[in-house]
């Protein structure tokens, strides 16, 4: 490993502590654990949520912290875009 690829990690593991600070700022216990659970089960869906949240945040679009139904239904409006229904037929 040269030193370009470590500082790219320091760079990468930076962010993700300063993401994680902000979203524990912003969200409630239960909504803070909602989306560890989330991430857990569905890693895309989590990242989704994460980007939106910190999106409003730093945009100044928060009023106090998310709470556990708020997050419901930020994972609920983000989950229903990308829904594939499927339909089994038989013979």
């Amino acid at each position: 490993m040269n030193g370009a690829d470590f500082n790219e990690m320091q760079k990468m593991k930076q962010i993700e502590e300063m993401k994680k600070k902000i979203l524990a700022t912003i969200l409630s216990k239960d909504a803070y654990e909602r989306l560890a659970r989330v991430r857990v089960a569905n890693q895309e869906l989590a990242g989704q949520a994460e980007l939106y949240l910190l999106q409003i945040y730093q945009a100044g679009k928060l009023e106090g912290r998310i709470t556990d139904e708020q997050m419901k239904e930020v994972l609920r409006v983000l989950s229903s875009g990308s829904k594939q229904d499927f339909n089994i037929r038989r013979k």
